[in-house]
């Protein structure tokens, strides 16, 4: 099995060799752990402890979930037939609510038998990967990217093989970049756009050109669109099937409902592709966790079938907050802050703040800065080392906007 090669990062090998007597897995032990959780649950304790600490780390709406979602759980939990095991794929209801979903969302026609609903979005990405990698086989993978797509890469027995696009490109790779780094080991193209963690969004250009590239080459390509209703200005999602609908045997979407629909907590996500693939990976949830939790698909219907005013309204207030973040940090030295388009993510790079003296203490990376951003100036920030790219520190701006003008505030401040 063969891990990821990004500087810093265990492979399983590595790990194997330097542990042989260890008590615990070395697949488990060259996993790291989610460094946006990791910095959110610091932050969080730090704010139980009694400091004024504000968190720019989960990606994680402030809103609480529509009422009228919540009310369907609340029924769903008082109805016995929900006490049970349900089908591993997916209550059929629900299936079928994303299919209708994603034709009216992406004008993309989905057979419901091949819709896997998954506990949260990350165990559709795990899933995918898992479905389709041999030890071995790479994965071409845009950076900056998700902290978790490596990790689940490398459990799954593949290969990251990484591919950097800066603030030159919007943080976005080419088609001559893909095709430079394509090997005969290369299996799979993961693309994420709206993105996180940039916020970057890819045009309908742009995902022409890599969709048929892919197909021309004979990659699969996994595309996780789980932001695709937060886009702003003139950006669209551009689903990837809609654009190239010749992919549809060779490419599995990733969606769920956390960011859309403020519910992060109730985990649902899905997957959805070629019959065999998701036959497959229903079969590996079976033994994994077998069904969603029912009161949460029973939410999940509601969610996609019921009014979608909630959508509107939190997509307005994402929109304003990313104006004033982007705002207030280009008031922060050494800060460039491209203007996102997606998402809610702002991803500045630092490399001007970095080696310069702050209250007696210098950064020489993102990392350090954003360890010191946090003692010095309780902002909790998710260093660029996470998305593989150093020099970039990640924000989230779902949460308040006097949150937002104050958090960055005391960076600027501190930085001045």
């Amino acid at each position: 099995m063969t891990g990821d090669r990004r500087p810093g990062h265990a492979t399983i090998e590595d790990v194997t060799n330097n542990t042989a007597q260890s008590r615990v897995s070395a697949r488990l032990q060259a996993i790291k752990e989610s460094a946006t959780l990791a910095v959110d649950a610091k932050a969080k304790a730090l704010k139980a402890a009694g400091r004024p600490v504000i968190g720019f780390g989960a990606g994680e709406p402030d809103f609480p979930t529509p009422d009228h979602i919540v009310e369907a759980a609340r029924e769903a939990a008082s109805d016995p037939k929900n006490h049970r095991y349900t089908p591993a794929k997916g209550l059929p209801e629900l299936r079928q609510a994303i299919a209708d979903k994603t034709q009216r969302d992406a004008s993309v026609t989905v057979d419901p038998n091949n819709v896997l609903v998954t506990n949260g979005g990350k165990q559709a990405v795990y899933e995918s990967f898992a479905a389709l990698l041999d030890p071995g086989d790479e994965v071409l993978l845009p950076a900056p990217y998700w902290t978790t797509y490596p990790e689940a890469i490398a459990l799954a027995g593949g290969t990251a093989v990484p591919l950097v696009a800066g603030l030159e490109s919007e943080y976005k790779v080419s088609v001559d970049q893909l095709a430079a780094a394509r090997t005969d080991k290369t299996k799979v193209l993961l693309l994420c756009s709206p993105s996180n963690p940039t916020g970057s969004v890819y045009s309908r250009d742009e995902i022409e050109a890599i969709g048929r590239w892919a197909h021309e080459e004979g990659l699969w390509v996994i595309s996780d669109e789980i932001y695709e209703h937060l886009t702003y200005d003139e950006a669209k999602p551009n689903h990837i099937l809609s654009v190239v609908p010749e992919l549809a045997e060779q490419t599995l979407v990733l969606n769920g409902v956390a960011k859309t629909y403020a519910m992060t907590g109730w985990r649902v996500g899905w997957m959805y592709g070629p019959a065999d693939v998701i036959k497959a990976a229903t079969n590996l949830q079976s033994h994994l966790t077998s069904n969603v939790a029912n009161v949460s698909q029973r939410a999940a219907i509601a969610a996609l079938t019921g009014p979608q005013d909630c959508v509107a309204e939190f997509h307005a207030a994402f929109d304003r907050r990313r104006r004033l973040i982007v705002e207030e940090l280009n008031k922060v030295p050494g800060f460039q802050v491209p203007t996102p388009k997606g998402a809610f993510y702002a991803y500045p790079a630092v490399s001007g703040a970095l080696g310069k003296e702050i209250k007696g203490r210098t950064a020489s990376s993102s990392l350090e800065l954003a360890e010191i951003i946090l003692d010095e100036a309780e902002v909790a920030v998710v260093p660029g080392e996470a998305f593989g790219t150093p020099g970039f520190l990640r924000l989230s701006y779902a949460l308040g906007d006097e949150d937002i003008a104050e958090g960055v505030g005391r960076i600027a401040r501190l930085l001045s």
